[in-house]
């Protein structure tokens, strides 16, 4: 513990009641007169009572997790010191925090702030263009951040965007700290996953110089730091994803009622699903992260502040894998399924042999990604009277990821042995077991392997936000009347997202096995990759998978590419001619420009005087939004039969289409609370509030799928007209402050949401392309065939026609062929759902002896669950509407704090939850995240008032990930990436 003395002048009692950037509304109830002592105390306790203060203080529900001291928050990485709040889940990514989930709502539906200002999120995805507004943790170092804010109810000085939270992140500034803070760390870092790409230690270098001068006029503040860490992953998938079929029905796959291979196979009224294929997957990951902040403050009268600050955040990201598996052709043998219910239901397989005779793959990826984040800011807070505090704020932030170089975002070349004849796959285990049978009781053979095809990636988002804010709070202080603030506000949001791929579709291979040398594949112990699962080294497991040396085969492909060329029998492979490279012409193009005007005020009301005081805020925001969108669309001038029922549409060229939409909303919210006793505090809050659309659903172009079928084609458009998720919010709480640091809280919520996006379709001739199908050539040549005694289907009327008019038949307007027919598939506003809980916390101190606790716990329920049982098959029917993300999540810490010693241990536990409504070939199937547990914990120890060292531990009993599908044993998912452990040492002035 430690006190210091200090002086709160007019300056901080009016920035504690501005907005935005350096007033939120959990500060305000910071301001006091001048002339007071105050004892700080730092640590976990320090950290635990800040939190709970701004809790109590707030106007709303509002949760908090504040530094233990000034570069010291509770947690190496943000996403996991917010998994500790109530009501808050988190994604991870490669083992660390990445993105959050608050009360049920998913990263998209919860905004980020850097000090009051909406912060930019540049996402990419494997193989297709994002459409995710989602912020990533992993890019903010965790010791520039000196408190991080949760807003679950809607205020109307908070930025819209959030219906599940506003997620504020402040950082220090100079003004607000003693005379001179310097704070250094450094810590080496121990990922037990990490392969042989990376290193067994990397290290974290972080430091904190924070200055005022000129009589505490000027203030500077410099952060920085730099991270490295190596770490891998291991997993089993179902790459292809399953395909489902209604019991007693002949279809893809479809084992019969009395087939006498399998025990209890599907009956009438069962639905169970085949897999597509089988695979494992292990990756490597080594992450460089570089983050810098400088804060520039001047205050040169007490009445007026300028602050002018600057952010950057890198991360550089290289990633390799390497994946051996199969795919399944739908050739049933035998196995064995789950019991299902007599009346019917959902049923899986438990053993599984496919005879598919082809081959096993060996894929290699290699690629890198730079995600940049640059933020400039502007504040200003001037007092031009007693009674009235005005503010001016912009920022013009810009976050960008994309590829490094030509290797792209993605990729993947396939190694491949020709000779499976059949694959078992034993379901029935945590980690499926795999067993191979070759042709002539063959084996691996590094002999017999070759490439076959290749798919470079390419992805790509930048997003740009301008916002500008003015603001002012007018102290009336007249009876109840306390204040009243207003403002508005203009953001123009740009977000680009573009996504090609330059793939080969030589899957028949290419070259032969003699041009590959032998070392390419390199035999690896499958026990040693999984050593978390038992059934890795099981007997019906295969002991060993080949890694494929990715620079190995890229070489000889591009060997064998210049020796056909040479020879004249070759041509280019890729963009880069015969070295395999991305495309940089991007296929999908797409960007939205959102204009966001916003006027709000707010009327702050308090009964101080009274047996029970009271406040009262009444709020109203108004925001009107404008939507430009664009997109670049292939142009087609024909149709061409190019297979017995394959059509397909010949492209022209490119072009830019522009839609455009519009919303306006009015957001009103009311929060109250009232001290029943001097500890006890009981709050109500009603708000609405809004998230908007993804960026893929509010796209500007149309698009047809190139392949289409003798009754016509689909399409896709765009809708920017979308309305936003609109959430009207109720919460009702009560908190009791019985101790010093200590409290209980329980609380109800309810959001009932309208607006949720669905999919409607119409029938359109777009482009009014002439279809080759039934037109009068088609006629006359059916006549002719007929008249000469032959045959007729699709392959003899399609060789007359092209005998006749040239090859391929072309559909001709002129010749009077019809024009086609696309469905066309849009977005619209189509669902509406109610998501309501419990949310209970306890923090205890136990009197002096330096011992604590924490205990939360909160339930999610919603109207719309995923049934399971529907096979979403059918003519015209749509997928499932279901909510995504709902689960039940539970926190226990305990910790020590006293006599230089620090030391927490924390569980963390989220019950399973829908992940999403498609699986990996596109198939409409939920994805369901099985309940997760992980244990953390850190300890450090005061050598000195200004030196300590501390130890890190995450995820100590290596706690592994598994995905399913309609059934546990429809595995997706099986994921390994094991413990990491942080060494350091902390110096400050």
């Amino acid at each position: 513990m430690r006190t210091k003395l200090f002086q709160k002048d007019r300056l901080a009692v009016t920035i504690s009641m501005a907005l935005g950037a350096t007033m939120l509304p959990a500060a305000g109830a910071m301001a006091q007169d001048a002339a007071l002592e105050e004892v700080v105390v730092t640590g976990i306790r320090g950290s635990l009572d800040r939190s709970m203060d701004m809790k109590r203080d707030a106007q709303g529900v509002v949760d908090a997790i504040s530094a233990e001291d000034i570069g010291k928050m509770p947690d190496t990485n943000l996403a996991e010191s917010l998994q500790r709040i109530t009501g808050v889940s988190i994604d991870r990514q490669n083992g660390e925090g990445s993105r959050v989930t608050v009360r049920g709502f998913g990263p998209d539906y919860n905004v980020v702030t850097l000090n009051g200002r909406q912060m930019p999120a540049a996402n990419i995805e494997a193989t297709s263009a994002s459409a995710s507004r989602s912020f990533d943790f992993a890019n903010l170092a965790a010791e520039s951040v000196s408190a991080v804010e949760i807003y679950k109810t809607g205020r109307a000085d908070l930025p819209t965007g959030g219906i599940g939270s506003v997620i504020n992140i402040r950082t220090a500034r100079p003004l607000e700290q003693d005379d001179m803070v310097l704070n250094l760390g450094a810590k080496t870092t121990h990922d037990t996953s990490a392969g042989d790409n990376g290193d067994s230690l990397t290290p974290e270098l972080s430091g904190i110089f924070s200055t005022k001068f000129a009589d505490d006029t000027i203030g500077v503040a410099v952060t920085g730091s730099y991270s490295k860490r190596d770490s891998g992953y291991a997993k089993s998938e179902t790459p292809s994803g399953w395909y489902t079929i209604p019991g007693g029905q002949g279809d893809w796959g479809s084992v019969a009622p009395d087939n006498p291979n399998f025990v209890n196979p599907p009956q009438e009224g069962d639905v169970y699903s085949m897999p597509r294929g089988i695979g494992y997957a292990f990756g490597e990951v080594q992450r460089e992260r570089t983050n810098a902040q400088v804060t520039l403050q001047w205050a040169p009268r007490d009445n007026f502040e300028a602050t002018l600050d600057y952010t950057y955040a890198e991360q550089d990201v290289e990633q390799q894998y390497n994946a051996m598996g199969a795919w399944f052709n739908g050739i049933p043998l035998s196995g064995s399924f789950t019991e299902g219910p007599e009346s019917g239901g959902v049923v899986a397989p438990i053993v599984y042999t496919d005879g598919s005779g082809a081959d096993v793959t060996f894929n290699a990826g290699d690629w890198g990604s730079i995600n940049e984040n640059n933020s400039v800011g502007l504040n200003l807070v001037w007092d031009p009277s007693e009674n009235l505090t005005l503010e001016f704020d912009y920022h013009n932030s810009t976050a960008e990821n994309g590829a490094k170089d030509g290797r792209g975002t993605n990729n993947t070349i396939a190694g491949v042995q020709f000779n499976r004849a059949a694959t078992t796959v034993n379901y029935g285990k945590d980690l499926p077991t795999t067993s191979f049978t070759f042709i002539d009781g063959q084996d691996f053979d590094p002999a017999q392997m070759l490439t076959s095809g290749t798919s470079f990636r390419n992805s790509f988002m930048k997003h740009d936000i301008e916002q500008t804010r003015f603001a002012g709070t007018f102290d009336v202080d007249a009876g109840p009347f306390k204040s009243i603030d207003f403002g508005v506000g203009f953001t123009e949001s740009t977000n680009r997202s573009a996504y090609a791929v330059a793939e080969r579709g030589t899957w028949g291979g290419y070259g032969t096995p003699a041009d590959y040398d032998d070392s390419i594949f390199v035999r690896k112990s499958m026990a040693g990759a999984l050593d978390q699962f038992g059934s890795a080294d099981s007997a019906d497991m295969t002991p060993y998978y080949y890694a494929a040396d990715f620079d190995g085969m890229l070489n000889a492909i591009s060997a064998i590419a210049a020796r056909d060329i040479a020879a004249g029998t070759g041509e280019a492979i890729s963009p880069c001619g015969t070295v395999l490279c991305v495309d940089d012409d991007f296929t999908t193009d797409r960007t939205v420009v959102e204009q966001q005007q916003s006027a709000y005020t707010q009327f702050n009301l308090a009964w101080e005087d009274v047996p029970m005081p009271m406040n009262l805020v009444l709020g109203l925001r108004l925001e009107n939004t404008l939507v430009d969108a664009r997109s670049k669309v292939p142009t087609y001038d024909s149709i061409s039969w190019t297979g017995d029922n394959e059509f397909d549409a010949n492209a022209t060229g490119e072009t830019i289409e522009r839609r455009e939409g519009a919303y306006a909303n009015f957001l009103p919210n009311i929060d109250f609370d009232i001290a029943l006793t001097e500890d006890v505090v009981a709050r109500a809050s009603v708000s609405k509030t809004i998230t908007r659309p993804g960026f893929g659903d509010i796209q500007g172009g149309q698009t047809i799928n190139p392949r289409l079928r003798f009754n016509g084609g689909t399409s896709n458009l765009g809708n920017p007209d979308l309305d936003p998720f609109e959430s009207t919010n109720f919460d009702l709480s009560a908190e009791w402050y019985y101790g010093e640091g200590s409290y209980v809280s329980a609380g109800y919520y309810r959001k009932d949401v309208k607006n949720f996006i669905g999919q409607t379709s119409y029938q359109e001739t777009t482009f009014d392309l002439a279809h080759p199908f039934n037109g009068p050539r088609y006629q006359a040549a059916v006549a002719a065939l007929e008249a000469a005694g032959e045959e007729v289907n699709a392959t003899s009327v399609r060789t007359y026609l092209n005998t006749e008019y040239g090859e391929p038949f072309t559909g001709s307007a002129e010749a009077g062929d019809p024009a086609a027919v696309f469905t066309v598939i849009t977005p619209v506003n189509a669902e509406d759902a109610t998501i309501d809980g419990f949310e209970v916390a306890v923090q205890h101190m136990f009197g002096d002896s330096g011992f604590g606790g924490i205990v939360n716990f909160t339930t999610v329920d919603g109207d719309i669950a995923y049934d399971n049982y529907n096979t979403n098959k059918g003519e015209g029917v749509d997928n499932q509407f279901a909510l995504l993300g709902l689960s039940d999540s539970f926190n226990v810490v305990g910790f020590y704090d006293k006599n230089g010693i620090q030391a927490r241990i924390a569980y963390n536990w989220r019950d399973n939850f829908l992940t999403g409504t498609f699986d990996g070939n596109g198939e409409r199937n939920p994805v369901y995240t099985e309940a997760y547990g992980q244990w953390d914990a850190n300890a450090s120890y005061d050598i000195q008032d200004n030196l300590s060292v501390f130890v890190e531990g995450i995820n100590l009993t290596n706690e592994t990930q598994r995905l399913h599908g309609r059934h546990e044993n429809m595995m997706i998912g099986t994921i390994q990436t094991g413990a990491r452990y942080n060494l350091g040492v902390r110096y400050s002035f």
